[in-house]
């Protein structure tokens, strides 16, 4: 936790805390063990959850709860996503579905170092019954028939997470018009691009700002949603609507572009419900009593199949974002509430770069509590981690230390869903302690539409990624180059290929390699992955390394990147890092953001002054910030060799945002695009300059 004190003096002070504590555990116990059922939940952590079918270590490997046959459907002919939609219209009525909160007014509000940034007065969340989602769905697809919308031709979707996105979808979903989704921050960007769609006839805007068409062409029809109403959805002329069948395209998904330039995932309709059926089946109780907070980019598969999920099992989906999300949330104004604290969500969604940060947030304010207040809370948060590891909780921690801590996210939040990247074991347990709550981390691509293995509610360890979900199997497939295969001791390793009826169709246009599917001799589809994993005793999944990530040095040893980057993100002096590699050297170098407060602390106690870009290039930060790195790879459980500790750093002023184009939307590091952008420190680092 890096929470360090005087410990002969905490000892003195602790005697009489720690037999408080003593006293009230056996007291406490057996009543608390019995009336929750904890036993039965601690048993269900150590059960088998998969097996292979073919008896062999390299599987393939099915859920226990659905061995025989692999899940299509969670509702018996509800087999496409329009089906889905009515049947929940006809389940939760007049219930709450889609909520946005209004803008009461915008502020300017001038920082420390004088610029200027412009924050948000938001009002209650405002909500759509499904009743309402209903007519408004029916309304703006007979709109799109009427401009001339065919079935089975493509929309593009360009849009934020927000309301009308999920209309759209759900009205091409019945109308069966495929889309397109990409993502999006802002329509003004739009313009750049329509050269190289001179076939497009119709833009639709959901702003109620008017649009700078400037350079657009003549005949382009540009609509608003807002402005317009629903004038341009009104139509004299009645269209059959052709209902998709299982079989027909549902979306094109691109890819997260982390490995290189994104690619078009094909994905019909039996796809997705096959995935959203092996997702679902991992969140018990998944229902109206649901609020679940969206914010995450809908433009990707995860936060995609997460709402149309909830709209299918009655949940409300509160609209958000990164910015609006907490109390000190960028865009919100000092002194009024962010999304969370209004919705009180009981599920959410997020990467670890987002835990990793509430993570060191907290950690920092702890860090800035008096003696005795810093002591308390070392000691409550040691209590209940070593309470969590044996299978337990501990309710009078929850209620006197950490209740403040869960307000930050609302106070109600049940179970958390990461996904994207890694989850590092001390953020997983960081987010049990504080947050009171299971972190389910989850494993899958755009390629499986998400779907691959979330951990169970009752699983307490940290670092894996749960059993195969009830709708796909995993196999694990040799890979010798990397030294990873099957007859590893003491668990099977491999490269991680997935099957099932949630694998899609391939690439658009081959926009990718379309080796990387294939059709078994019983006619199932497969994805090789190009992750590496390892399957425990029990069934559940870590991933262990990436092809792509491996990287080998001039004397043949190889590196994990992306094992470096996860055990030092939690140096406290780094913010995010990118590790770097050249197969021509003999060693690592690195590119780190450092954490602004702390690097500027040490600066200070260095008596080194200056603006924050000049601290950065400082060479004696760059030496202390290497000083750290070492520390924690030496005292990390990932056993780092000598070869894979960053021997060089360059310090970037600047945060990896989306925006920078050096992230993905979901923060996964974008390899080529960073190497690009530091080729000079690159070189500097490697001597060549």
């Amino acid at each position: 936790m890096g929470l360090q004190s005087d410990s002969v003096l905490q000892s003195i002070l602790l005697f009489p805390i720690h037999l408080i504590i003593w006293l009230y555990s056996i007291v406490s116990f057996l009543p608390w063990y019995y009336l929750t059922g904890a036993g039965q939940g601690k048993a269900l952590s150590k059960r088998i959850k998969a097996r292979s079918k073919s008896g062999c270590a390299e599987g393939p490997y099915r859920s226990v709860d659905q061995f025989d046959s692999l899940a299509r459907e969670d509702f018996p002919g509800k087999d496409t996503l329009d089906k889905l939609f009515k049947h929940a219209v006809q389940r939760f009525g007049e219930a709450d579905c889609l909520g946005t909160r209004e803008i009461l007014s915008e502020e300017n509000e001038t920082q420390p170092n004088g610029k200027v940034f412009k924050k948000l007065i938001l009002g209650e969340y405002k909500w759509l019954s499904y009743n309402e989602l209903d007519s408004i769905v029916g309304e703006f697809g007979s709109g799109l028939a009427a401009l001339g919308q065919q079935p089975k031709s493509t929309i593009a979707v360009f849009c934020e997470t927000r309301a009308e996105w999920m209309i759209t979808a759900q009205a091409c979903f019945r109308h069966n018009f495929p889309r397109k989704y990409i993502s999006a921050r802002s329509i003004q960007g739009f313009g750049t691009v329509l050269p190289q769609i001179p076939n497009l006839k119709h833009v639709i805007y959901v702003d109620d700002k008017k649009m700078n068409t400037e350079g657009y062409p003549a005949g382009l029809s540009i609509r608003s949603t807002v402005q317009d109403g629903n004038a341009f959805l009104c139509s004299t002329v009645a269209r059959a609507i052709v209902e998709p069948r299982p079989s027909d395209l549902a979306v094109v998904m691109y890819t997260s572009g982390s490995t290189g330039r994104p690619k078009g995932v094909v994905i019909v309709h039996s796809n997705l419900i096959a995935g959203m059926t092996g997702q679902c089946e991992r969140i018990p109780g998944l229902g109206p009593n649901d609020t679940y907070i969206a914010y995450l980019p809908l433009a990707h598969v995860l936060e995609m199949t997460a709402e149309i999920s909830c709209v299918t099992y009655g949940c409300r989906i509160g609209y958000s974002s990164p910015q609006t999300l907490s109390d000190q949330s960028t865009r919100i104004k000092k002194g009024s509430k962010g999304d969370c604290s209004v919705l009180r969500p009981t599920l959410m969604a997020a990467v670890p770069e987002i835990m990793d940060r509430i993570n060191k947030n907290v950690m920092s304010k702890v860090q800035e509590m008096g003696f005795v207040q810093k002591m308390l809370f070392t000691l409550g948060y040691n209590y209940k981690l070593e309470q969590i590891r044996r299978g337990y909780d501990a309710p009078l921690c929850n209620a006197l230390l950490f209740r403040k801590v869960k307000k930050l996210l609302g106070g109600r939040v049940r179970m958390m869903l990461s996904g994207g990247a890694p989850l590092s074991p001390a953020t997983q347990r960081f987010m049990n302690v504080c947050f009171c709550c299971p972190v389910g981390q989850g494993y899958g691509l755009t390629e499986t539409c998400g779907a691959g293995t979330i951990t169970e509610v009752e699983d307490i360890s940290t670092g894996r990624v749960g059993a195969p979900l009830i709708c796909c199997e995993i196999r694990l497939r040799d890979w010798a180059e990397g030294g990873y295969t099957s007859k590893d001791k003491p668990n099977p390793r491999g490269e991680i290929l997935i099957g099932g009826p949630n694998v899609t169709m391939g690439y658009y246009r081959s926009e990718g390699n379309n080796q990387d599917f294939f059709v078994d001799e019983n006619g199932q589809r497969w994805f090789c992955t190009g992750d590496v994993g390892e399957v425990y005793p029990d069934g559940c999944l870590q991933i262990v390394d990436r092809k792509k990530d491996l990287v080998k040095l001039q004397a043949g040893e190889y590196v994990s990147l992306g094992k470096v980057e996860s055990a030092l993100k939690n140096c406290p002096l780094i913010d995010n890092i990118c590790a770097y590699a050249n197969s021509d050297q003999n060693y690592v170098i690195s590119f780190v953001v450092p954490n602004q407060k702390k690097l500027t602390e040490l600066a200070k106690q260095r008596s080194i002054e200056g603006t924050w870009e000049e601290i950065c290039t400082n060479p004696e930060m760059e030496s202390e910030v290497l000083k750290a790195i070492k520390e924690v790879a030496t005292n990390s459980k990932s056993l780092f060799t000598r070869f894979e500790i960053p021997v060089k750093v360059h310090l970037s002023p600047e945060p990896w945002t989306p925006e920078t184009g050096l992230v993905t939307d979901a923060f996964k590091l974008k390899r080529k695009e960073l190497k690009n952008h530091y080729l000079h420190h690159i070189e500097r680092m490697y001597g060549r300059k």
